[in-house]
């Protein structure tokens, strides 16, 4: 459900460090900017990266092409927001270049730019356009409010989860920062739409109930979302999949960019 990308959230105006400077350059850049770290260019093509730790022990004249790290990872313009998420935290690295299929400087993604798409990620117009799907596919009136529901009482719909983003929740469980989920309650059944990651986290951390936006269908009639959970032989979040990061099919897209620098 969540279509957000990397170019809604990037910094398009980006200062970078040209591959035939040197570590003085590089000083009087922070000096000017005060960050800490900035993408090497040659021409428009990102070729490296330096940051302030890289100037230790070297020498004001000794060339940035020798002392910048050229082991890339870079993002897509058109990669989702959180599996952006998943690199930069999983990582540690704070920024991604951004660039497009020939390796070019597109813009930049910080981890304050994913804590700035993810404190706007469950709205109102999320939760009413499912409600306009049901109306339109299943011909039915359905009502919102929200509750508090029973972890172990929601049918999942998701048959795999990761274990980063897992951490992620458990996270901000614990710090009271987590948002709701969202639910579609039919007779004698509470489905899970949006927050897997949530449900399983707060399963894990022994949380009973959470709250949820909770969309209320009269008519016991069977919804797509029941049909993939019956395929997928799901029946309680137990039956979810949790998956290391390493298998997340997003490393494949940043080790085909890396090899663009």
């Amino acid at each position: 459900m969540d279509k957000k990308k990397v170019r809604d959230y990037m910094t398009y105006d980006v200062v970078t460090i040209d591959v035939n400077g040197t570590a003085k350059d590089v000083i009087e850049t922070i000096k000017v900017t005060h960050h800490d770290g900035f993408p090497v260019v040659d021409n428009k093509k990102v070729v490296g990266y330096i940051a302030a730790r890289d100037l230790l022990f070297v020498y004001p004249t000794s060339p940035v092409d020798r002392i910048m790290s050229r082991h890339l990872i870079v993002a897509d313009p058109d990669m989702s927001i959180n599996d952006a998420a998943r690199v930069i935290f999983r990582s540690g690295i704070q920024k991604l270049p951004v660039v497009d299929e020939d390796g070019n400087l597109m813009g930049i993604i910080s981890n304050a730019d994913v804590i700035r798409s993810q404190i706007e990620h469950v709205s109102p117009e999320k939760v009413y356009k499912f409600i306009e799907t049901l109306k339109i596919l299943h011909n039915v009136n359905p009502t919102l409010t929200k509750e508090i529901v029973s972890v172990d009482s929601l049918l999942p719909t998701q048959s795999k989860i990761y274990e980063d983003e897992l951490e992620g929740r458990i996270y901000e469980i614990k710090k009271g920062l987590a948002e709701p989920i969202i639910v579609v309650r039919k007779p004698g059944k509470l489905i899970l739409v949006d927050g897997h990651h949530r449900a399983v986290a707060a399963k894990r951390m022994g949380i009973k109930e959470l709250d949820a936006y909770i969309i209320e269908i009269g008519a016991d009639i069977e919804l797509g979302l029941e049909k993939t959970a019956r395929e997928m032989n799901l029946h309680t979040l137990d039956d979810v999949k949790v998956l290391d990061y390493a298998r997340h099919p997003l490393m494949a897209v940043t080790h085909r960019l890396v090899r663009h620098g």
